[in-house]
């Protein structure tokens, strides 16, 4: 009976992957006229004294014809040198704005609020968010305002990590395997993620869904505003898989924060549409029938199984997750982080497994200092 659930989700499995490839394969047109828009950057930071300099560095380097783009830094209610280090950096260089949150807009919290103050002030066509522990390439903007041709609406792009050990390994191959899903579904027409370090929209479809106000509250806000573009029907919303608008940022320091962000992830991912929680049945059982794999093999609860068959089964779940990571990490430029896949695997099946029973448990958020 075990062995027929794995062979049915792992069926499931392998043909929502091929759906994926289909969807994060797509290419899209490029509007490479020289009249290139005006456009905002935007970034909320929080308590980032430690990462906020590398951001700037990478943002000052953009390139983007002159007087066409602006930078707005919110300084969200720091109580660390995150503001003193932004006011020393942008003196003098006008692309350059810094706000700090003191409007609370509707019942907006936390970073949506800041987002909210920024958007208020915000005069671009297109506005791109990334995060305070992000690096940017230089090609980053004008590679994502490229893919703004006519109806398309949001672009969202694809983020990995800075790699030094299987910690940091296994995190930005996650990263990378969760935007590929992200990607496969949104250019497939159905979005069940996306993620705010990398993704753009233009400020007149934020104005239609009537901001970040008129959107239900949402520990993962990015998604949520999505969301709301994609509900007016009219615009397309797409994810392309292009190595020069690839963001950088830090991997999660402990398991503690990384559990934390694995958690609102969960959390916000609650209110996706059906197929997501479709595609999430299919992942969970495969990967449990995985995770419990050693007591069937050594038959620790008397369960009647076939070895080999299991076998077969475990190494083409794991077969489906390299042959479908090799090639986009390739046109990323970041195959050398799979030397890490084995870490990643590990990982993985762990916390696909446990995390519906965390979420059965207790769904309270922590981030950033902030409780949800």
């Amino acid at each position: 009976m075990l062995e027929i659930i794995f062979l049915v989700a792992l069926s499931g499995y392998f043909i929502q992957s091929v759906l994926f490839i289909i969807g994060s394969s797509r290419t899209f047109p490029k509007n490479n006229s020289a009249d290139l828009p005006f456009t905002t950057v935007i970034v909320a930071a929080r308590n980032e004294e430690k990462n906020i300099l590398r951001c700037l560095s990478s943002l000052e380097k953009i390139d983007y014809p002159e007087g066409k783009l602006e930078i707005i830094l919110v300084d969200d209610k720091s109580s660390d040198e995150t503001g003193k280090i932004i006011d020393e950096f942008i003196c003098g260089k006008q692309k350059f704005k810094k706000i700090v949150t003191k409007k609370e807009i509707g019942r907006l919290k936390g970073k949506t609020n800041a987002l909210a103050n920024a958007l208020d002030l915000a005069s671009g066509e297109i506005i791109l968010t990334t995060d305070a522990d992000c690096t940017l390439p230089a090609s980053w903007v004008k590679t994502t305002v490229s893919y703004y041709t006519k109806n398309v609406a949001a672009v969202t792009g694809f983020t990995t990590q800075v790699v030094n050990d299987n910690f940091s390994g296994m995190q930005a191959i996650d990263f990378i395997y969760l935007l590929f899903v992200a990607s496969g579904t949104i250019n497939l027409g159905v979005p069940i993620s996306c993620i705010g370090n990398n993704m753009s929209y233009r400020k007149s479809a934020y104005n239609e869904v009537g901001g970040y106000e008129n959107l239900p509250f949402s520990v993962t806000e990015d998604f949520n505003l999505l969301n709301a573009i994609r509900k007016l029907g009219r615009y397309k919303i797409i994810a392309p898989l292009d190595k020069d608008a690839l963001v950088t940022t830090l991997p999660c320091r402990s398991l503690k924060d990384l559990f934390r962000q694995k958690k609102r992830w969960a959390v916000g991912g609650i209110s996706v549409p059906l197929p997501g929680y479709l595609l999430f049945i299919f992942g969970f059982l495969t990967n449990f029938c995985v995770f419990i794999s050693p007591l069937l093999l050594f038959n620790f609860f008397n369960v009647l199984t076939t070895a080999t068959t299991w076998i077969y089964l475990v190494f083409f779940k794991l077969a489906i997750d390299f042959f479908i990571l090799q090639p986009i990490h390739a046109r990323l430029g970041i195959v050398k982080n799979l030397k890490y896949f084995a870490a990643f695997e590990l990982y993985y099946i762990i916390y696909v497994t446990a995390i519906p029973f965390v979420l059965f448990t207790n769904r309270r958020v922590i981030w950033k200092g902030r409780k949800y």
